[in-house]
This record gives structure tokens, sequence and C-alpha cells, in this order.
């Protein structure tokens, strides 16, 4: 082979692949499935998946956690997801998934370990209601505890950057900005159509928040306000996206509200990556 025929086969070579720390596999770009794909996607993920148990301090029982890695050559930042008021189901493991599927180690812990019968999680209830009931009796101070857990154990592992971020949905995303204001060492926060925090209570914010939220969805809404004012008085970063016509769950959703969700989805799934990498990376 002739040098130039070299040169240009190096150059095509250089062209064609991925910049490092911006495309992890083949599907980078893509945004997560609804409920219905959720376990269909799981099944057919190249990535590597593991459920971990977790200690937390003062607790006897241990947290059970699933956690999705990236395909990357180099350290990366820990996401923890925060489960809807559902609890962990697959539907949360497959957000995991494609966290990992953009670059980023991300834990889902089941915040119900322990609480369902015979000890075990969200998986042994008997209805979904019984889930909710249970995930409602939850303190802000147990989550904090189990979150702050889970990213010791994130950042510790080989593979993890020092960097960690927490990404919430409905009474998730909630609990995500309430972590934001009880932990000032968090790197990033999302919130996915969660209430907001007390006005006073957004003094202690040391994280830029991102939040993400359907029209149709007064409940929520009325405190982004509020929150977003307070935040911009306290020179804080608090970006909030509403989508036109989404309705409340609008990622998992994907399939209602006459394509208004997914539209929604389209658009709040690459914000929130753009926020990660941005504060993480």
């Amino acid at each position: 082979m002739d040098d130039k025929l070299s040169m240009f086969l190096l150059i095509l070579s250089m062209i064609g692949a991925p910049l490092a720390g911006v495309a992890y596999g083949g599907d980078a770009g893509v945004i997560p499935p609804g409920e219905a794909g959720a376990k269909a996607a799981l099944e057919r993920s190249p990535r590597h998946h593991e459920w971990v148990d977790i200690a937390v301090p003062g607790k006897d029982v241990k947290l059970t956690a699933f956690v999705a890695y990236p395909e990357r050559k180099d350290k990366a930042p820990v996401v923890i997801v925060i489960h809807e008021i559902y609890g962990l189901t697959d539907w949360i493991r497959a957000i995991a998934d494609r966290l990992a599927g953009d670059g980023f180690i991300a834990i889902a812990p089941d915040l119900l370990s322990g609480r369902g019968p015979g000890g075990g999680g969200t998986d042994k209830f008997a209805s979904r209601d019984d889930v909710v009931k249970a995930v409602r009796d939850l303190t802000s101070a147990e989550v904090a505890a189990a979150l702050d857990a889970v990213s010791r154990y994130g950042k510790g592992l080989p593979a993890a950057k020092n960097t960690f971020a927490t990404i919430g949905f409905c009474w998730g995303g909630s609990q995500s900005f309430l972590y934001a204001v009880a932990q000032p060492g968090l790197n990033a926060a999302v919130v996915y159509y969660g209430t907001s925090p007390e006005a006073e209570a957004l003094k202690a914010v040391r994280t830029p928040v991102r939040g993400l939220y359907g029209e149709d969805d007064a409940r929520v809404n009325t405190t982004v306000g509020p929150a977003a004012a307070k935040m911009k008085e306290l020179g804080k970063t608090f970006i909030a996206n509403t989508y036109k016509g989404a309705g409340h769950g609008f990622l998992r959703a994907q399939d209602d509200r006459g394509g208004a969700n997914l539209e929604a989805s389209r658009k709040a799934w690459p914000a929130t990556i753009e926020h990660l990498r941005k504060y993480l990376e």
C-alpha cells in the first residue's frame, strides 16, 4: 500500500470516529423508551448490567440497586436515578440503561428495599397501590441517607469519576430537587415533573438544577414559577423547560396525548444529557 493511500485511509478513519466523551456506543443520542418498550430495551441492550446491595449507615437492611455501565475507555461520571412513586420498575431500569448509553454509570436504587413483604423491595408488594403507599411513607431524611450511601458507592467504583448527579421522575423528581438542598457536594440535579422545594429551603442549593415539565400539569407547575424566581434572586442556576401539550409523566407515557408527550420527550432528553455533561464531565 503506498503512502498516499495509507494517509487517505487514516484521514477517513479519523473523520468517522466519534469524539471522545460525546458518543458512547452505536445508539448514543437515542431517547429512553416509554413504559411499554422498557423490558424489550433492557433485553436487547449491549451494556453491562448488575444488581448490587449497598450498606446504609444505621440500617440493618442493605439497599438493592440496579447498575448500568457505559461503553467508554475513560472513567465515567455517576448518575443516581430516583424512581417514581411506583418504585423501581423496568422503566426506571431502562432509564438507567439509556444514561449508560449516553456515557454515565447509572445507579437506580430501590428505595423500598426491606420494606416489602418478607423484607423484599418493590417487586414483593402485591399491588401498585401498595407500592405507592410505601413510597409516600418514606421521609426526605431517609431518602437523603440512602442517596448519600449510593453516591459513596458509585464514586468508589474503579471506573467512576468523582462527580455525580441525581435525576428523578414524579415523586423522584421532587426528591432530586430536595437532595440538591440537602447535599452540597452534588454536582448536578435533573427534575422531571416533580414539585419544587419551599422558597426558604432553596438558599441551601449549591448545584445547578434542570427542570423538565409538561404544560398540562398544574399541580406541579404552580411550584415551579416561585422556585425559579427565588433561585434567580439567589443567583443560583435553575433552568426550567415546559413542553406544550405534554402531561405529567410524559417521558414514561410517550404514546399519550396525541404526540405531545413524545415531542416533549424528544426535546427533554437531549436537554438532560447536555446538562449532565456540562456539569459532570
